[in-house]
């Protein structure tokens, strides 16, 4: 599916180092936020997401308020046939992806053995398979250039155990450590991979999961424009590991330095306030 949009643009927007971006979760959330970071620099955008009609309005309203080219891609990338379509987009060599924002995401909240285990197949799906499949799709043709970049959205989450969304944090820890081991893998080549980690976002994440935030502080929340800022900016800059929010980055540094029962402890009590 493609979005009325003006002709592609021919040259690099002024204010980005990159032409073309694809976005996978891209009608709400952290997703919407970069794709509209990016209309704002004219960054032409690809678009993916499960509903077709959601992405179409999307895609209109970015291209009207910004004037960009948008096109969409309406895949399940939970699905085989969903990540092919968008592997073959990210391997086109007529308008290549500069930026992959892998964002797309789902979670689950309940003790493990009591959830149903398609919902964690598909929390896994999304946040490690894709992640990887599309990485891999993308990176060839990146290091071939030698340019292109990646964000991958993990979270705060993927740096201790997590426990009642327990599939969720491990995912996300798969996806942090895949492209910290990226970002080496390809040091030197012009293509740059980091990963982000932030903890509590103002989306609709959480209630489509099903997640009871009602105990979160208001001040502990960020907002998704300055979640994906954060993300453009760091992977811009060359850094594999982007956790916005000062007062995260202390839990996510302590995280990485405490003993494995010192951090599930705190994990528990962490659990056991939201």
């Amino acid at each position: 599916m493609n979005a009325p949009a003006p002709a592609p643009a021919t040259t690099r927007p002024p204010h980005a180092p990159w032409r073309t971006a694809l976005i996978t979760g891209a009608t709400a959330g952290i997703g919407l936020a970069f794709a509209d970071l990016l209309a704002r620099d004219g960054v032409r955008l690809v678009l993916v997401a499960r509903d077709g009609d959601r992405l179409a309005e999307v895609a209109e309203r970015l291209c009207a308020e910004h004037a960009v080219a948008v096109d969409t891609i309406a895949a399940d990338l939970r699905t085989d046939a969903g990540l092919t379509l968008v592997e073959a987009r990210l391997r086109a060599t007529d308008t290549p992806i500069d930026l992959l924002v892998n964002n797309a995401g789902t979670g689950t909240r309940g003790a493990f053995h009591t959830l149903p285990v398609q919902a964690e197949l598909d929390v896994v799906a999304l946040s490690a398979v894709a992640v990887l499949r599309l990485c891999r799709a993308a990176l060839a043709p990146m290091v071939e250039r030698g340019s292109g970049w990646i964000v991958n959205v993990s979270s705060l989450a993927g740096f201790q155990p997590d426990p009642l969304t327990a599939t969720y944090g491990a995912a996300k820890a798969f996806s942090l450590s895949l492209s910290e081991a990226l970002y080496d893998e390809v040091r030197g080549s012009g293509v740059r991979v980091s990963a982000l980690c932030p903890s509590f976002t103002a989306t609709e994440f959480h209630r489509r999961a099903g997640i009871d935030v009602s105990r979160v502080p208001s001040r502990a929340w960020l907002p998704a424009e300055r979640v994906a800022q954060a993300g453009l900016r760091a992977v811009r800059r060359g850094r594999p590991v982007c956790v916005p929010g000062a007062p995260y980055r202390v839990l996510a540094a302590l995280s990485t330095i405490a003993p494995r029962p010192l951090a599930r402890f705190g994990s528990r009590l962490f659990a056991g306030a939201r």
